[in-house]
């Protein structure tokens, strides 16, 4: 069963909503929406992105929460029955990298990646479902790097398969109950993530060979919205992203690990 979501007058919950993606997703929906609810850990930057948003009937709320811990998942859900703010679309989109070896990285900081990429995530979706009016939508930010491991960042990349197994599944099992998922899967965007995913004193992610794929934060949020409304289970925005996601799934994997192998011993990771 195909569900569409209906895009206009929609009341939307954006996490991560403070730049980036979040931000974009804000300013694309805040011209189709009713009502909109930013969530995001830097306050100030929160409050920018609704100063920047277009005057008139639209009703921005602003929540500062981490929602990588419990409480902050907590604050969330409090503030939505508090303000009687009734949802009917979820875009999950805050995230986090770590750039490095993994027997290098602090064990913390792995912690956070699978705290916010996968535990908020998931928690999210699941107390934010009996809030969502119908028809509903969920809109799940997942990355092209979950079609394959990706040295140096072996736990971004295997917590965004995660995210993509996770809301495919959850596109059959929801639909009959008037709820679209879609996983939007961009490749390399110019947004903070690099910035974020860097360690300190450690190396930039590597970019290299990633020009074609490359699209603007603009473009990525326009394919997931789209996608959403014509009820895609899931998208890969862009031709190079779309047809890189193909090869890594059809690549045989002897040709795959001796590609990765090279990767990582140019980086110096072998």
């Amino acid at each position: 069963m195909k569900t569409v979501f209906p895009l206009d007058g929609c009341h939307a919950v954006i996490t991560g909503a403070s730049s980036g993606l979040g931000a974009e997703f804000a300013r694309q929906l805040a011209p189709r929406a009713a009502a909109l609810f930013l969530v995001a850990r830097r306050g100030p930057e929160l409050e920018a992105v609704r100063r920047a948003l277009p005057a008139g009937t639209l009703e921005v709320r602003l929540l500062v929460a981490d929602l990588a811990t419990d409480g902050g998942r907590d604050a969330l859900t409090t503030a939505l029955d508090a303000t009687a703010f009734r949802p009917n679309l979820l875009v999950n989109n805050a995230g986090l990298g770590d750039y490095g070896r993994f027997d290098e990285a602090p064990a913390a900081r792995s912690r956070a990646v699978l705290e916010l990429n996968v535990t908020a995530l998931t928690l999210l979706t699941h107390a934010l479902l009996p809030r969502l009016s119908r028809p509903a939508g969920i809109l799940q930010v997942s990355s092209l790097g979950a079609s394959l491991p990706v040295p140096e960042l072996a736990v971004y990349a295997a917590s965004k398969a995660y995210v993509s197994s996770f809301s495919e599944a959850l596109a059959v099992e929801l639909a009959p109950r008037g709820v679209t998922v879609t996983c939007l899967c961009p490749g390399p965007t110019p947004t903070g993530f690099s910035g974020a995913a860097r360690r300190p004193g450690g190396p930039d992610t590597d970019r290299r060979a990633t020009g074609p794929l490359r699209m603007p934060p603009e473009a990525v949020v326009a394919a997931g919205l789209a996608a959403l409304a014509a009820g895609r289970p899931s998208v890969h925005p862009g031709r190079g992203v779309a047809f890189a996601a193909w090869l890594f799934r059809v690549l045989p994997k002897p040709i795959l690990w001796a590609l990765l192998r090279r990767r990582a011993a140019r980086e110096g990771g072998a």
